[in-house]
């Protein structure tokens, strides 16, 4: 199938999935009930409506990033994570929580943002000028590491159990009670990566034939890097920033898109972000109808998602290699 068309049919299952996600929640409110003389008509408008599109964006940024990692990588088991950007803006919020700086609705996402601006900068630092792959990639394993381990010891020397149970709440990852502010900090930040990571299409592709290859065809390597850090630190601070820690969406969601529209990375990175979207806003909507006392977190169904998806990835590799 063609890029073109199967964009066009994430795009539409999108608008499908959203006008489903105004609907369904613990109250289900009917299509009848959307206009603004209705009082239910505020539940769309003021909760549903900004979660729906905070779930399209960071969906969107989870996906492309995951597609860009793992074409920049050339790893299928490459996952955004893998740079440390999700450890270190994770970093910054849990000592935003740490030291009670969070009870206004922006200090926590400026401390997420800074976390994942400090990692990027420590990973540039550390990956240096050279380009290299395999630099790049044992840097980001370097920072990650760190960063979580220095959440573990903020978790464990917090002040008081109520710090700890914000900590731990905020880490599972969700999108419960988010409003327009959330959507106004990650929707500029998450289309300035997305257009950074776009400009990387033609590089990704020439470097599928290696590095020396992709020299000759002139692709700055250097440069490369740059745009990836920069555009998948930008679009994955962003998403934790807003929403805590959602894993396995930039994993899984190429993988299936390969599937349909071919290897090529320049291919996969639309329907990638299209398909990220869409497999979040399904899972929102899934924690919200799921009867339990308390609603399910974002992160955890992902984890019950992602973990068997990543099990099944290894044994097919297995298997191909034997």
């Amino acid at each position: 199938m063609s890029v073109a068309r199967f964009s066009l049919l994430l795009v539409l299952a999108i608008v499908a999935a959203a006008a489903l996600s105004l609907i369904a929640g613990k109250v289900w409110v009917p299509f009848d009930a959307w206009r603004a003389t209705d009082p239910r008509w505020l539940i769309i408008a003021e909760l549903r409506l900004p979660r729906t599109v905070l779930a399209i964006v960071i969906g969107a940024a989870l996906g492309l990033s995951g597609a860009a990692m793992q074409g920049y990588l050339r790893n299928p088991l490459a996952d955004p994570g893998l740079f440390g950007v999700s450890a270190g803006a994770a970093l910054g919020a849990v000592l935003s929580l740490y030291f009670g700086f969070a009870v206004s609705a922006l200090v926590l996402p400026a401390f997420a943002l800074a976390g994942a601006a400090g990692t990027m900068l420590i990973l540039a630092l550390l990956a240096g000028r050279s380009g290299s792959l395999i630099v790049f990639a044992l840097a980001g394993v370097i920072v990650s590491s760190v960063a979580g381990s220095l959440t573990a010891l903020a978790i464990s020397v917090a002040p008081t159990p109520f710090a700890v149970t914000e900590i731990v709440t905020w880490l599972m990852g969700a999108l419960t009670d988010r409003s327009w502010d959330d959507v106004r900090i990650a929707l500029p930040l998450v289309a300035f990566g997305a257009v950074m990571i776009a400009a990387t299409a033609r590089s990704l592709d020439a470097l599928t034939l290696g590095e020396a290859a992709a020299r000759s065809m002139g692709v700055d390597l250097a440069r490369l890097q740059w745009l990836i850090v920069g555009g998948v630190g930008l679009c994955i601070g962003a998403s934790v920033a807003a929403a805590g820690i959602i894993g396995f969406v930039g994993l899984m969601v190429p993988h299936m898109v390969r599937r349909v529209v071919g290897g090529r990375p320049s291919a996969t990175l639309l329907p990638s972000a299209l398909g990220g979207a869409l497999l979040l806003l399904l899972a929102d909507i899934a924690c919200r109808a799921i009867p339990t006392v308390s609603e399910l977190r974002l992160g955890i169904a992902m984890a019950l998602l992602g973990g068997p998806f990543f099990l099944w990835l290894l044994a097919s590799m297995r298997r191909s290699l034997a």
